[in-house]
């Protein structure tokens, strides 16, 4: 990733995870409540052992990731009286509309009314107390005598339209209240559900288990010693049962397993995740899914072969060879009606070449989720091997390698061949990331597809642009633009389109070669959009990511698993299309 000189840049990175993933759901029902199981397991827990003799150099350091249990989490929907509920924490969202009160203090809402006067008014009396009006992000958990669970929590979901974002957040705190209680059995219901169609009741209910899913993992690979998580099962309650919530849930926890892929490769260091490791993760995910999956590792020479040498260049540095990615999902039946593909940066470790990250705001710490485009592939990768969509074939390619500095690097001032064969002055070996997506984009589209979107942690400058929350997105097609957006709204990431101002390619003009890699500060994430559109045929329709801000969370220090939501959502709605 280029880091952007100034003190509030952000150098962005890769990361690893590897070993064995969340298994399928197990199912059954009994009318008129449902449920199934869902696991969750690290990515380290069953082939540390191989993998340890067959990659070299993952334990630099000496340092292996924990082997633990899985946990499971069992889901089901219920119609109950909520005060019949029995279990350790019963936990209400309510909006600022939902606690209103009369003139005597007393709640409108009839559900709270309900459970205030179950416990003689002390749940409206407690809420007073702890000054609790339902604004989104408060949250307050009460042990009160009276009914059948042991604690109420009360969660605020603020406006009374709430979005999709509130009640993941609804789901992700009463995870938190359970982790605190260390509690096995938890419940989740709505205040009012007025106003919510059927299909609202469904999305919400999706959106409530990604939260509780996403909010019980905890990446403990590499911490001596850790907890593990008490959560065994978890009741969502008024929202509805039968076939439809089923699949709802189940398809939000097809997705978190995609999501946990990538925050644990994101969060792996370099000395554990290297360009091998990370092709062992995709290879796994083929040889996990290989009834629709099919996995294709180039190595070196099979790369200059291809006559990539933008992308070998900046791998020429590193002791750990380069690993070029492709996997291919084909339905195992049915008629393909639309090919795309989906590309990710895959810098296992970037310090900046020759131009090595330093001063403060250069993040070189952080580099190792400068590979969090290619966590996101990966991640979209295995939750499509769950869920299995008819029709369309897709393409997902990782030019994964490390930045490094020796003798055998990449220097400034280098003529290098990309594999369509344009010429690229290097005038900065910190803008690598582009480097490595030229060839991995020629490639792309040499497989025939329709259309490309490729995500990468590449700019400092798009952070400055849009902060740590929001990724940028760059494309010519409005259409495109889109489906994207479309997809990012149901997933709840945030996206934003920024111009690729033609006008701002002369900055990235040489004298000597056909390109330089980068141009001025000014406008340098559009710069580096403008370059990578030098490697897409005309024909395909082609969006690029820049993730480098909501890639990583400061506030946690951990990866989000930021892209893959979007990524299953768009190639699903390019599936029925």
């Amino acid at each position: 990733m280029a880091a952007l000189r100034v003190s509030s840049a952000l150098a962005c990175s890769s990361s690893s995870s590897f070993h064995s993933y969340p298994s399928i759901f197990t199912k059954f029902q009994s009318s008129p409540i449902w449920s199934f199981s869902i696991s969750v397991t690290p990515l380290c827990s069953r082939r540390a052992k191989r993998m340890a003799h067959s990659i070299a150099r993952d334990t630099l350091g000496l340092t292996h990731t924990n082997q633990s249990d899985a946990p499971k989490i069992s889901f089901a929907a219920k119609e109950i009286d909520l005060v019949e509920w029995k279990g350790d924490i019963l936990t209400v969202g309510a909006t600022e509309k939902d606690l209103a009160r009369d003139g005597n203090s007393k709640f409108q809402n009839p559900l709270l009314q309900k459970l205030d006067s179950k416990l003689s008014g002390l749940l409206s009396e407690a809420s007073s107390e702890e000054d609790f009006s339902g604004k989104a992000g408060q949250s307050t958990i009460l042990r009160l005598p009276g009914l059948g669970s042991k604690r109420i929590a009360l969660v605020g979901l603020g406006s009374p339209t709430s979005s999709t974002a509130a009640y993941r957040c609804l789901g992700e705190a009463a995870a938190a209240a359970a982790k605190s209680a260390q509690a096995s059995n938890i419940a989740i219901a709505l205040a009012s559900t007025d106003g919510l169609s059927a299909e609202l009741k469904l999305s919400s209910a999706s959106a409530i288990t990604t939260g509780a899913v996403l909010g019980t993992f905890e990446d403990n690979r590499f911490k001596s010693e850790s907890k593990k998580p008490t959560l065994k099962s978890l009741d969502i309650l008024g929202l509805g049962t039968g076939p439809e919530i089923e699949k709802k849930i189940k398809y939000a926890a097809d997705v978190c397993a995609g999501v946990i892929l990538g925050r644990e490769l994101v969060n792996a260091p370099a000395n554990v995740l290297t360009p091998a490791v990370l092709a062992e993760e995709a290879k796994k995910i083929a040889s996990t899914y290989s009834d629709v999956f099919s996995a294709n590792i180039l190595d070196v020479e099979q790369c200059k072969e291809l006559k990539m040498g933008s992308y070998l260049a900046v791998a020429a540095a590193s002791a750990n060879p380069a690993h070029f990615i492709h996997l291919c999902y084909k339905p195992s039946s049915g008629e393909i009606k639309k090919k795309i593909a989906l590309v990710g940066k895959g810098l296992t470790f970037d310090s900046g070449g020759y131009n090595i990250k330093t001063g403060p705001g250069c993040s070189i710490e952080l580099m190792k989720f400068d590979m969090g485009g290619a966590a996101a592939v990966l991640g979209a990768a295995k939750a499509l091997g769950q869920i299995k969509p008819a029709g369309v074939e897709v393409h997902f390619i990782v030019a994964a390698c490390e930045n490094m500095i020796s003798g055998t690097g990449m220097r400034p001032g280098d003529i290098i061949t990309a594999s369509n064969g344009k010429t690229i002055e290097v005038n900065n070996t910190d803008a690598e990331g582009r480097l490595t997506l030229a060839d991995a984009l020629v490639y792309a589209c040499n497989q025939g597809v329709e259309k490309i979107v490729d995500l990468a942690t590449l700019t400092g400058a798009c952070v400055v642009a849009l902060g740590p929350s929001i990724a940028g997105i760059f494309t010519p097609s409005d259409d495109l633009a889109k489906e994207v957006v479309a997809a990012s709204e149901v997933s709840g990431e945030k996206l934003w389109r920024l111009p690729m101002e033609d006008s701002y390619w002369d900055s990235m003009k040489s004298g000597v070669a056909d390109m330089v890699n980068t141009g001025g500060r000014p406008g340098g994430a559009i710069t580096a959009a403008l370059f990578l559109k030098q490697f897409v045929n005309e024909k395909v329709q082609w969006m690029h990511i820049d993730l480098a801000g909501p890639v990583w969370s400061d506030k946690k220090k951990n990866a989000t698993g930021f892209g893959v939501s979007t990524l299953v959502e768009w190639v699903l709605k390019n599936s029925t299309n």
